[in-house]
């Protein structure tokens, strides 16, 4: 089962790394994968840290700036649509020109 569990944690973070390369156009599908990526390494800490029986006190801590930083990463995408109109990264150069 901790097997199954860790390949799944990998293979949840390599899908994210992919998305996040592949779909950076758009801003919100970026933090989406981005907190896809947080997500798994979470999961792969929470994995590790029960195998060796450890205190749980890092992954709350983890959790705690995992979503600071999707809140700053909401408010640069609300931002970004206030000011442009979307969330293209195209648009977003061509207007500082």
């Amino acid at each position: 089962m901790l097997v199954f569990s860790t390949f799944t944690s990998l293979l949840i973070y390599f899908c994210g790394v992919y998305v996040f390369s592949s779909k950076r156009k758009h801003l919100l599908m970026v933090l989406l994968s981005l907190e896809y990526i947080v997500l798994s390494l979470f999961m792969f800490f929470v994995i590790f840290l029960f195998c060796f029986d450890y205190d749980y006190f890092f992954p709350v801590i983890f959790l705690v700036f995992s979503v600071c930083e999707g809140a700053l990463g909401l408010s640069i995408l609300v931002s970004m649509i206030r000011s442009h109109g979307n969330d293209f990264f195209n648009s977003f150069f061509l207007s500082l020109c």
